[in-house]
């Protein structure tokens, strides 16, 4: 397939993460017939473009008469797309770069001229785009060079301060490492059998999870090694929960089930545990259904249910990851800083009070509840789990043993940010119902 398909394969992406498709998926679909050399470089080009998204703007901005967004959607995506191929992309000819712009253009029915001469201008400024400047006004340095929405960098600058906001923004920036989490055999095995075969690997120990050089890898990688791949702080949180060897654990918002597949592997020093993974998503459950079938044997029951209607009437652990803004994991889903709007925050909330509600219904006396989510949010985390300890005087705070003090904040919840540990950000509250101790 030529660059010129790579490109329409772009084009598309973006074109279906404007209609509100996950990227993820729309790669998947999108490059699904591709060589494997133009996958990777059309993954690349969408999932970068995604990424500075707001530097791109700013800088089309200065060679575009009207406002970028009274632009037609196709002809700011080829824009962005042939942006990011003239400024970050050293491999690509800018001649390519302009001239297959202008043939999407073309082909998509849009303002080929426009793009011609918008890119041919980005060329000639030779990416030198004056940008605010930091000190005199961050808010418009973090969302333009920082290419975060303005008003997320407005509520991060309020809260951590410049100096942080800036450094968290920055981790977002980075293109993420691919991390495999080994089932059923230790990481000096695992990387044993990687290095065996070929496959690049470094062993994270803090991590607790092997890094891939390249992602390309991640097939023959899985072939040799049954693993999940799983970012570190969705492993922190399984491993926060610290559920005893024998319980009986109720994953309740499981899609994708990396944590449920981390809950009932255990450790080699403790005894497989049995989950019960329900999401109301069937399409997603059948990605925990795939990685089971390739991974050595375990207790893995998958139920198809609303986790505001429990279809677990008891369990000694429920572990509740909430769906949430996902402000801590904008390195990883490129396309969530664009898809977030304040307003979701206290939609979210909302739906998290009542699921939070309904997982302590299905807690055993003497039971925990894990809440977690992968949002940086106070609405989300640390405000939601004081208003529900104020609705549940039978819950208290229980932090496990062992855990880095820094990477609990000061009730002992898990709390994990890119800029601080290197991983997604990530927060979990341990809480024990009163009654007997769970078995």
């Amino acid at each position: 397939m030529s660059a010129t398909g790579a490109r329409q394969a772009a084009l598309r992406v973006l074109q279906a993460v404007r209609h509100g498709e996950l990227v993820d998926r729309a790669v998947r679909r999108e490059v699904d017939g591709l060589d494997p050399r133009d996958r990777a470089w059309t993954r690349e080009l969408v999932l970068g473009t995604l990424r500075l998204r707001g530097r791109l703007d700013h800088r089309l901005g200065r060679f575009t008469r009207r406002p970028l967004d009274s632009l037609d959607p196709d002809v700011l995506d080829i824009l962005r797309l042939g942006a990011y191929q003239l400024v970050e992309m050293g491999g690509v000819p800018g001649y390519a770069a302009i001239s297959q712009s202008v043939d999407l253009a073309k082909s998509a029915g849009s303002a080929a001229s426009l793009v011609s001469a918008v890119l041919h201008a980005l060329q000639r400024a030779d990416g030198e785009v004056a940008f605010p400047d930091l000190a005199s006004d961050p808010v418009a340095h973090l969302s333009t060079w920082g290419s975060h929405p303005r008003w997320l960098v407005e509520r991060w600058i309020a809260r951590f301060g410049v100096d942080a906001a800036r450094r968290l923004i920055d981790a977002n920036n980075v293109r993420p490492q691919l991390y495999l989490h080994p089932v059923g055999s230790d990481l000096a095995e695992a990387a044993a059998r990687l290095a065996a075969t070929g496959v690049a690997a470094t062993l994270d120990e803090a991590a607790g999870a092997l890094c891939l050089f390249e992602p390309a890898s991640l097939g023959a990688a899985l072939d040799v090694v049954p693993a999940i791949v799983q970012d570190p702080a969705a492993t922190a949180v399984a491993q926060y929960a610290a559920p005893p060897p024998s319980a009986v654990i109720a994953d309740l918002c499981a899609a994708p089930g990396g944590k449920a597949i981390v809950l009932a592997a255990g450790t080699r020093s403790a005894m497989p545990r049995q989950v019960i993974a329900c999401d109301v998503s069937a399409g997603r459950l059948a990605r925990l259904t795939e990685n089971l079938q390739r991974l050595p044997p375990l207790s893995v029951a998958i139920v198809v249910a609303d986790a505001r209607r429990p279809a677990i009437r008891e369990a000694d652990v429920v572990l509740l990851d909430v769906p949430c803004t996902g402000t801590g994991t904008l390195r990883r889903h490129a396309d969530g800083r664009w898809r977030v709007r304040p307003e979701d925050i206290e939609t979210l909330a909302r739906l998290q009070v009542e699921l939070l509600d309904a997982a302590h219904s299905v807690v055993r006396p003497g039971g925990l509840l894990v809440y977690a989510t992968c949002s940086l949010e106070p609405e989300e985390n640390e405000m939601q789990v004081e208003a529900f300890l104020n609705r549940h005087g039978d819950c208290t705070l229980e932090p496990p043993a062992g855990v880095a003090a820094e990477r609990l904040d000061d009730s002992g919840c898990l709390s994990l940010m890119p800029h601080v540990h290197g991983c997604d950000g990530a927060f979990a509250a341990r809480m024990r119902k009163r009654g007997p101790v769970a078995r």
